[in-house]
């Protein structure tokens, strides 16, 4: 009687430990999954700023500070290896992006541009994506980590070698601010 309850109980946490697992692992490609859908967002944002920058140099030649930050920007974001790194340089790159935007505003001749008008529809499209996709990534970060941090998971996530993901957050009030478009 003592050895089957000993041996129920061994299954039950052997059972545990195989859905904890199998469950996190589940939920960590999921994160990969959700990192992957934003970067890919992400790199059709940059493949559209070298036609948005030279449609801007054309009409605001003496900014060209702003231009080289965006596009120094644009290739450390794209060179990013690491999610951290990747995390990073889209910060950068998005107040580099924001600063441009206000640049635009002293100029209403390229804000009547025709090619110029389309290539900001796209990005506005882009943002979007990019939007619901961080959405997407931190939900699915937030289930993860919660997994690996409650009792008894906590246990098991060191032993298995589950760590901790970074959620995607905008650092500081500064680029949380609204950008002021007027037309």
């Amino acid at each position: 009687m003592t050895f089957a309850i000993i041996a129920g109980v061994v299954v039950l946490i052997a059972l545990y430990v195989l859905s904890f697992y199998n469950g996190t692992i589940t939920m960590r490609n999921q994160v990969e999954e959700a990192f992957s859908t934003m970067d890919v967002y992400l790199k059709q944002r940059y493949d559209l700023i070298p036609n948005f920058v030279n449609t801007v140099k054309g009409y605001a030649a003496h900014e060209q500070q702003t231009l080289v930050q965006l596009t120094e920007a644009r290739t450390r974001a794209m060179g990013a290896t690491t999610t951290e790194e990747k995390i990073e340089g889209e910060k950068v790159f998005q107040s580099a992006l924001s600063r441009l935007m206000a640049v635009v505003e002293n100029y209403p001749e390229l804000k009547a541009n025709q090619n110029f008008l389309q290539l900001q529809e796209e990005l506005a499209a882009q943002e979007g994506h990019i939007a619901n996709s961080r959405k997407y990534y931190n939900a699915n970060v937030r289930e993860f980590n919660i997994r690996i941090e409650k009792f008894p998971g906590s246990l098991l996530a060191g032993l298995f070698g589950f760590t901790r993901q970074p959620l995607y957050e905008i650092p500081d009030v500064a680029q949380r601010e609204n950008v002021t478009v007027q037309f």
